[in-house]
Parts: structure tokens; C-alpha cells; sequence
């Protein structure tokens, strides 16, 4: 394993600039506990996050609890980095890595309420997703869905104007570098599960226990004895990173055809 520092993120898709929702966890190679990552104004904003990332250097894996790619079904289906770029030219009047003025611009594609029909006639899963549902592990949600507090398309949004200003390499979509940064997508609730939870992690007695079934030591005594779930889901993520990011088959999915790796993407920790 080359990679030498893992960080989660837990990411937003909300209107504002300042997103208590945002987390960002930092752990190194080893069994230390992950640490929180605060701005210096103790809320992050999204171009705050944009902005420490671009500091940083090094072999360094970030994931991110957003989707990175939609469904190949019409009007998607073109590649990745240029839906990256139609996402940022459509929105760059937006603040903070604002992306609702594409929903606009795609309207026919989304499903924000029952005046856009069935639910389920938009409700596209990726391959990923599917292949998480069939794991048992849980319950994926379409990021055609904008409705509802589990909906991850506003985030998936916000999350590709990050990753075509950062220009980093993205897993998969980019052919993994023999040195420096990488950033994919996560599902924290997998690494929660692959921990033995299912539900969110809010209370310091539940977090140690998953942390320690991916190796990572306990928290500090003085953390906090419960606190909001994206807190646990940033947290998690940087030692569930950790924890797997040297086994093999978490990186060569049997479905992740070429194909989908351009278009869709997939989620780190699922196979």
C-alpha cells in the first residue's frame, strides 16, 4: 500500500456557504485514531474544503461521501470529466460550489416530487448501486432523486464542480498514479457496516468499537461522548480507508467494466 495519509469527508449538497453537515477526518498509516480537520472558523464551506485539499501533497487517498458519476441513461452517458465540465460552466455564478442551477438545466431528468410521476421511473441506480443493494449491506439511493433527507443527487452535484476545479486523479474514472493524491467516492454507511453497524454513528462508545474492527485505536478520552453523524461518518470513513485500501478486490470490482469506470464511476468499499 502506497498510500501513506487517508481522509474522509462527508459532503453536502446544501444551499449557503457554511455547512455544519461537512466533516472532514484525517488519519495516517497505522492504527492512530483518526482526528477531525476544522477551518479555522469551525464550519467548513465546500470551497473551504476545495481549498485544504489543494495544500495538500503526497500519497494521500481522500474519499468522499458523494456520487461522482449518474446513471448512463439519457440525457447522461457522455464521459465523466466532460459532465464535470458542463456542471461547472452551467453553475460558476453559484457561491460555494453551488450547483442548483443544473437542476434546472436538466429538469426532465430528476425527480424532486410527486408533480415528476412515479418516483421509481427516475429513480436510476448505477451499477454500483445495484451490486450494494444485492450485497444485503443496505438500501442505495438514486442521485436522481433530489427529495427526502437521504438523497445524495445535490451532493453529487456539488461534488463534481470540486473535482473538476481540483484536478486531481479520480478513481476510477483515471488510471491509479504510482505516487501522489487520489480521491474517489464512499459510502460511509458501508464502512460503518463493514465495522458491524448498521445506522448512523452518534455516541463515542459505538464509533470504538467499529473503529476497532478496522484497526484503528480509540478515540481520545476527551471526545466528545456523542455528537452529529456526519461527524462519525467522516471519521469512519478515514479508518475504514485505512483499513482496506491494500486488499486488492476493493479495486477491481467484477462488474466495473471500462465502460461504466468512464461514465458511472463506482464506490470505493463496494465489490
Amino acid at each position: 500500500m502506497r498510500f501513506t495519509r487517508f481522509v474522509g469527508i462527508d459532503w453536502s449538497g446544501a444551499k449557503g456557504v457554511r455547512h455544519p453537515s461537512v466533516q472532514v477526518a484525517l488519519c495516517e498509516a497505522g492504527d492512530a485514531a483518526p482526528e477531525l480537520v476544522l477551518p479555522p472558523s469551525g464550519v467548513w464551506s465546500r470551497a473551504g474544503v476545495l481549498d485544504w485539499l489543494g495544500g495538500l501533497s503526497g500519497d494521500l487517498l481522500v474519499g468522499m461521501d458523494a456520487g461522482f458519476g449518474f446513471a448512463a441513461v439519457p440525457p447522461f452517458g457522455q464521459s465523466a470529466r466532460v459532465l464535470w465540465a458542463e456542471v461547472e460552466q452551467v453553475c460558476r455564478a453559484e457561491a460555494d460550489l453551488g450547483a442548483h442551477g443544473f437542476i434546472a438545466h436538466r429538469r426532465d431528468a430528476f425527480w424532486l416530487g410527486k408533480a415528476d410521476g412515479p418516483r421509481q421511473l427516475r429513480a436510476h441506480l448505477r451499477v454500483t448501486e445495484r451490486v450494494y443493494k444485492a450485497s444485503g449491506l443496505g438500501v442505495p439511493t438514486s442521485n436522481f432523486v433530489l427529495l427526502g433527507a437521504s438523497q445524495v443527487g445535490k451532493a453529487t452535484l456539488t461534488a463534481m464542480r470540486l473535482l473538476h476545479q481540483l484536478q486531481w486523479p479520480v478513481w476510477p474514472f483515471d488510471p491509479l498514479p504510482a505516487s501522489g493524491p487520489v480521491i474517489l467516492e464512499i459510502y460511509a454507511q458501508a464502512f460503518a457496516r463493514l465495522g458491524g453497524f448498521r445506522g448512523k454513528l452518534r455516541d463515542v462508545e459505538s464509533l470504538n468499537t467499529a473503529l476497532a474492527r478496522h484497526g484503528s485505536r480509540p478515540l481520545p478520552a476527551a471526545f466528545p461522548a456523542t455528537f452529529p453523524d456526519h461527524v462519525g461518518d467522516a471519521i469512519i470513513t478515514a479508518a475504514g480507508l485505512r483499513a482496506i485500501a491494500q486488499q486488492s478486490h476493493w479495486w477491481q470490482p467484477a462488474e466495473l467494466t471500462p465502460a461504466i469506470a468512464a461514465t458511472e464511476g463506482w464506490t470505493f468499499g463496494v465489490a
